[in-house]
């Protein structure tokens, strides 16, 4: 096995750190879990000989695999953009655009997939994860809509937690039945066909 060099200057405080090494635990978490690892095979030993580098050399930057899958998790999510408020159609258009990119790459999918499928086995793991990664984003979506219900651009009594899952649900649908069938490939305007569709329903009466 080759191992990184981290040999650098000494710091006059803290913990040496090398953001070769550091990007390499985190690509190897990353390909592990994209490869179908779950969250109880992974161990230590299988991250530090993917990326190159010792043990002791994880463990002096995450205490635990927890804390490590956590911190790698939450750097696959693309960055929202600027909800830009002019319309809620083109704040939610622009919000199920970054939904459908993440969704389309295997490693990002892995959010979602432990959030549904390692609950029961690990839930204080997943609840962190959703903290760090899904909360923040629901958050923001949450208020796109409750600013249409208050602007008028959406009806009084729409139920936002049942307006988010449809929106974000129909994208997950249409991302993962693509390539059931030579009719099931993604349109390049899927979100705002999505969009559309829905805001038929979602708008005033």
């Amino acid at each position: 096995m080759t191992t990184i060099d981290e040999t650098q200057a000494a710091r006059p405080a803290g913990r040496p750190r090398s953001a070769r090494a550091e990007k390499a635990i985190i690509d190897a978490t990353l390909d592990l879990i994209g490869e179908g690892m779950n969250v109880s095979e992974l161990s230590i030993e299988a991250i530090a000989a993917r990326a190159g580098v010792g043990k002791t050399t994880i463990y002096r930057r995450w205490s635990n695999k927890e804390d490590l899958v956590v911190d790698a998790l939450a750097q696959l999510k693309s960055p929202l953009p600027q909800m830009r408020g002019r319309s809620v159609r083109e704040d939610l258009i622009a919000y199920l655009e970054v939904v459908r990119r993440d969704s389309c790459d295997a490693r990002r999918r892995c959010v979602m997939n432990i959030a549904m499928n390692d609950a029961e086995r690990h839930p204080r793991l997943v609840e962190r994860i959703r903290q760090a990664t899904i909360e923040p984003r629901r958050a923001v979506m949450a208020a796109v809509l409750q600013r249409g219900v208050a602007t008028g651009e959406l009806r009084a009594d729409l139920d936002v937690p049942v307006a988010m899952a449809t929106l974000v649900g129909t994208m997950m649908w249409y991302v993962r039945s693509a390539g059931f069938g030579e009719e099931q490939e993604i349109p390049d305007d899927i979100a705002e066909q999505i969009v559309d569709q829905l805001m038929a329903g979602l708008g005033p009466r």
